[in-house]
């Protein structure tokens, strides 16, 4: 079983090359969505290889942040309206830590902490233990460059797989907590969304894990992964993406709580699959919500392009229903 940030055919390598060159010039390239490979697939906000998303609005500006493209550690775009992205030529993560190896830095997740103070939580291979480890980078501009900080991963459990997908989420009362997957299918093992409370800087960890939901249900394959939480109204809604991300099975999922270290009880069914969307999106996960300033939620997630060439950054609009997301599908 492959992890779902790893080069899946040449095309991928391809596509990713063709998107810097066609975007040499002005140190950025404009994406507006126009683009639909077929009458069935929706258009991409971000047409080229953007997969596992992290969106943040920082100053009436949308950053948009993705696992890395050959010669990229980190991407990021930019957008005003949600609509029309930029993406960076320049790279957010120029130096990784020594600790690590290079071509496998996967789904970074960007705060602002203070204002003109920000954090990046992403993924590397670690060289000692060998396995994917979420490890912290610092930043004065939400396009960073990013810095390492720190001598050696942030959260690493080797006897768990290692860990990927982090996601950050702030209560309430201002405590900070990282979400993250520990990395089980790559040796045989159990996948749980974990839960870990943050120091204040964002850069140390402050308590022991919680466990949250595992791959349990027939459409989640042999893993859950790529968490999301959001509150809405008195509910904890846990996103998350699962099953096989190099293929047509991968969807998003959620959960839901009334506290924040659960239970969480799952959706029974997939809240957008390849199926439910009628073929607009296929394999949708590595999602992200964002909230607009006039209260609007906005679902941003990754799908595949026609042939499988790369995946393209697609967004939707959620309603609610007794707390619970809706997605709503565009007309055919």
């Amino acid at each position: 079983m492959l992890s779902r940030g790893r080069t899946t055919s040449m095309a991928l390598a391809v596509a990713g090359v063709l998107a810097m060159l066609t975007g040499c010039v002005g140190g950025a390239t404009s994406v507006p969505p126009t683009h639909a490979p077929s009458s069935t697939r929706s258009a991409f906000a971000i047409d080229q290889d953007f997969p596992d998303l992290d969106v943040m609005l920082v100053d009436g500006t949308y950053y948009a942040y993705a696992t890395n493209v050959p010669g990229t550690n980190e991407q990021v775009a930019t957008s005003r309206d949600l609509k029309t992205w930029k993406v960076s030529t320049t790279d957010a993560l120029p130096d990784l830590p020594g600790w690590t190896s290079p071509g496998k830095t996967w789904a970074p997740d960007v705060s602002e902490l203070s204002p003109g103070r920000f954090v990046m939580y992403f993924v590397a291979a670690n060289v000692d233990p060998a396995a994917q480890c979420i490890n912290v980078a610092t930043s004065t501009s939400p396009t960073g460059p990013f810095t390492a900080v720190g001598t050696a991963a942030l959260v690493c459990p080797p006897d768990q797989g290692g860990a990927i997908d982090p996601a950050t989420f702030t209560d309430g009362n201002g405590a900070r907590y990282l979400v993250w997957k520990n990395d089980g299918n790559c040796c045989g093992l159990d996948t749980w969304l974990q839960i870990t409370p943050l120091a204040a800087d964002g850069l140390t960890v402050a308590g022991p894990s919680t466990k949250l939901i595992k791959q349990t249900q027939s459409w989640e394959g042999n893993l859950v992964e790529a968490p999301t939480l959001v509150k809405h109204g008195t509910r904890f809604v846990l996103f998350y993406s699962a099953n096989d991300y190099s293929g047509s099975k991968y969807a998003i999922g959620y959960a839901t709580a009334s506290s924040l270290l659960g239970p969480y009880t799952k959706h029974k069914q997939p809240l957008l699959s390849t199926a439910s969307s009628g073929g607009r999106f296929t394999g949708p996960g590595g999602q992200d919500v964002v909230t607009t300033p006039d209260g609007r939620t906005i679902l941003v997630f990754h799908s595949w392009a026609e042939g499988s060439a790369y995946r393209g950054m697609d967004e939707l609009p959620l309603d609610w229903k007794n707390d619970e997301p809706v997605v709503k599908l565009p007309a055919q």
